[in-house]
């Protein structure tokens, strides 16, 4: 029942995020900013991305040492190069979260409860990254763009994130969940309230989480230039934050049509045509299918090799 509800609320979701760019965008007009993208600036978004990959794989590295699990860069960077080929296939981001996971209890055995710590950490840590982030849109935003009402949604944001980490750290709330939450809950939840003991690291990682995701909205910069979308920088850091929400909602693969749904209607705020738009939004999918091409050949190698 739960999977059959699941697969209706990704066709649903999928069918009206499409109907709505249909209904926006002319599909032969589309076609032509398509064909006349400047491939600099898509070269550009795909090295940004790629880039980043062994900082984010550092950071993993030394949060999987605060708990004794000790690991080598480059093993940790071929396991977030895999995730973003299973993330292609797999809901979203949550998808390629699922894949490391794996990929640590495998590698490591035993110590599931660690690696899922640390990869949920990741993500909250992202999302503490976003806030940041999202606080600046907002002073950026304020008097200069038009985009009230998603301002509203990165308030609603900062605010869960708040609470969120107050429930992963407070030891109030800690003991009736380590006493009376389901094991698989209680081990994943110990491994990421251990961290509550490692300030410093947790600082650093923060700051490192922060650096990465500046650094990647110029990708969506980028990629929008690429559409021929000649807006300032500034933009994406109202706008990065929210696609990077946007690309978490576990309901459509790599989040098809949701994100370009999302491209549409927030550049079209700010006076951007639907067609180049969409296409901003279609090139950033290219952007994320290309990264995950190293993945998809180190799985191809590996399994022609007998090796992993």
């Amino acid at each position: 029942m739960r999977r059959a509800l699941r697969v209706a609320a990704t066709l649903a979701v999928t069918a009206l995020a499409t109907g709505y760019v249909l209904w926006k965008i002319d599909v032969h007009e589309t076609g032509t900013v398509l064909r006349d993208a400047r491939l600099g600036f898509l070269g550009l978004a795909i090295a940004i991305m790629v880039g980043t990959v062994p900082a984010m794989a550092w950071r993993w590295q030394l949060l999987l040492a605060a708990r004794d699990i000790h690991e080598r860069v480059p093993w940790l960077t071929r396991a977030y190069l895999t995730s973003y080929t299973a993330g292609q296939v797999l809901p979203t981001s949550v998808g390629g979260d699922a894949w490391r996971i794996l990929e640590g209890t495998r590698r490591h055995p035993g110590r599931g409860g660690d690696v899922a710590g640390s990869v949920l950490l990741e993500r909250a840590l992202g999302g503490t990254a976003t806030l940041a982030l999202a606080a600046v849109g907002f002073v950026l935003a304020v008097g200069r763009y038009d985009v009230g009402a998603y301002l509203w949604f990165e308030a609603a944001f900062v605010a869960a994130t708040i609470v969120l980490a107050f429930i992963i750290f407070s030891r109030t709330i800690a003991r009736p969940i380590l006493r009376l939450a389901p094991r698989p809950v209680r081990v994943v939840y110990e491994g990421i309230h251990a961290y509550r003991a490692h300030g410093r690291l947790l600082g650093l990682a923060i700051g490192m989480t922060l650096v990465v995701q500046a650094v990647r909205v110029l990708a969506i910069w980028a990629a929008a230039r690429a559409a021929g979308v000649d807006l300032s920088p500034r933009v994406y850091y109202v706008m990065g934050p929210l696609l990077f929400l946007v690309m978490l909602v576990p309901f459509t693969i790599n989040g098809l049509a949701v994100r370009e749904a999302f491209f549409v209607n927030f550049l079209g705020t700010l006076g951007v045509a639907a067609e180049p738009a969409f296409a901003a939004g279609f090139l950033f999918f290219v952007v994320t299918v290309l990264l995950a091409l190293p993945g998809g050949a180190i799985l191809a190698w590996e399994g022609v090799h007998g090796r992993s």
